[in-house]
């Protein structure tokens, strides 16, 4: 009796689990897909759309385009599941690894194949100012753009590179500091409504396309070093086979199949070639950045008396020790 009973108690269990991963396959009917605002809502949606929409018809679960004014928009979307899915920057993929319950699955890969982009600073062509030093030395009387908080090439790699190393903020450095998208400070460089401002090569590659004479008025005196392509990031709690699903979709996209040249036409749009796979290992650059930015801050701080700067640079360089030995 023992015996058959726990062979239906193992029945029982086997069919109740199935019965969850058919409802979970089941439920999902729908999947939102968050897009960083880089540029206008108008031309992500134009240029993702077509994607999205190869993505219903392969998955058979309606993909819907989540947009928001700000990338924490995206990052709050999946925190509280209003966005499954994402395209976001590795500053943003970092917030959502850390606070919307998400991880890396895949890395967009470049029209010519790279795997990686640049933050610049850019002025108008007519600017006398020549070099980043220049526009640092006269910051006082500049108006300046920046980008989103939770942008990498926007924010963080400026902020690091050309701010936190030549001990300048610049809040207070600047006459003005104005934050808006990518495509936005590249058009208020070019219309003159800015002195200087951050923007990402990729976004500007895509005004290029559309808008040539626009980003011909634009001169660049500031490049980072490479920055790794943007990631893609889903919620870890999404059911596996949808995972699956989602994942060959991206990394097939533009590969295989019949409709490749097609499918070519539209990555091409985005100035892309693909997707490839990729894992949360790399934002372990990006979290030591924004950790050294932080360290050179503390270093520079006058205020801060000899303890109290010893405890906050040790524990800096403890969290810098655990992510290279992650």
């Amino acid at each position: 009796m023992f015996r058959q009973f726990a062979r239906s108690l193992t029945l029982g269990l086997v069919m109740a689990a199935t019965a969850t991963a058919v409802m979970a396959e089941d439920a999902v009917k729908t999947l939102n897909f968050g897009i960083i605002s880089t540029e206008s809502s108008q031309n992500l949606k134009q240029d993702w759309q077509p994607v999205l929409d190869d993505m219903s018809k392969k998955l058979g679960i309606k993909i819907t385009a989540f947009f928001a004014p700000d990338y924490a928009g995206v990052i709050e979307g999946m925190r509280f599941n209003k966005v499954q899915f994402a395209w976001v920057g590795n500053k943003s993929a970092i917030e959502a690894v850390d606070r919307a319950n998400s991880e890396v699955f895949a890395q967009i890969v470049n029209a010519d194949n790279t795997l990686g982009y640049y933050s610049m600073i850019s002025v108008h062509k007519d600017s006398p100012y020549q070099t980043v030093e220049d526009v640092l030395k006269n910051a006082k009387n500049l108006n300046f753009g920046i980008g989103d908080p939770n942008s990498t090439s926007g924010f963080l790699v400026p902020s690091y590179y050309v701010f936190a190393q030549n001990n300048v903020n610049p809040k207070t450095a600047f006459k003005t500091v104005r934050g808006a998208n990518h495509e936005t400070n590249i058009l208020a460089v070019a219309n003159k409504q800015v002195d200087a401002a951050v923007h990402s090569s990729d976004v500007l590659d895509r005004v290029k396309a559309r808008q040539p004479e626009t980003a011909s008025q634009l001169r660049q005196v500031w490049k980072s070093p490479l920055i790794a392509s943007d990631p893609l990031v889903w919620r870890k709690d999404l059911p596996a086979d949808v995972k699956t699903k989602i994942k060959d979709f991206f990394i097939s996209y533009g590969k295989t199949g019949p409709d490749v040249a097609r499918e070519k036409a539209q990555l091409n749009k985005l100035t892309l070639s693909g997707f490839q796979d990729s894992t949360n290992a790399q934002l372990k650059p990006i979290r030591q950045l924004e950790l050294f930015k932080e360290k050179v801050k503390i270093e520079a701080d006058v205020a801060l008396n000899a303890d109290e700067k010893k405890i906050k640079l040790d524990d800096i360089n403890r969290k810098l020790n655990d992510i290279a030995k992650s």
